[in-house]
């Protein structure tokens, strides 16, 4: 595979796919709603409530991290995770007008 040529494209156009990639998994997305709907940081609850292996969360617990989504803060032999509500309503401010940028009343095709 070729080389992306990521200087073709704005730094909005970047981070949006990035948060894109990271949200094109059924089991982040998963992630994702448990941590909105608990409201607060988890430990360990995270494999219990989704029933993939610890270390298939792990793995998707760092994609949803590197993009900035989630945040974790290690409490003892654990990391605890949460929504970054900075982060997150930084991405809702760009992806709202991506969604809502398109004009759907012309037919095409």
């Amino acid at each position: 595979m070729g080389i992306t040529k990521t200087e073709l494209y704005t730094d909005k156009q970047v981070n949006l796919a990035a948060v894109f990639k990271a949200l094109g998994h059924p089991a982040r997305v998963s992630i994702l709603e448990y941590l909105f709907k608990v409201e607060s940081c988890v430990c360990g609850d995270i494999v219990d409530e989704i029933g993939l292996a610890q270390a298939t969360i792990s793995q998707h617990l760092v994609v949803l991290k590197n993009v900035g989504i989630i945040q974790g803060t290690v409490t003892g032999t654990s990391v605890c995770y949460c929504i970054d509500k900075t982060k997150w309503l930084e991405i809702t401010e760009y992806i709202e007008p991506f969604l809502n940028s398109s004009t759907l009343d012309t037919e095409c095709c």
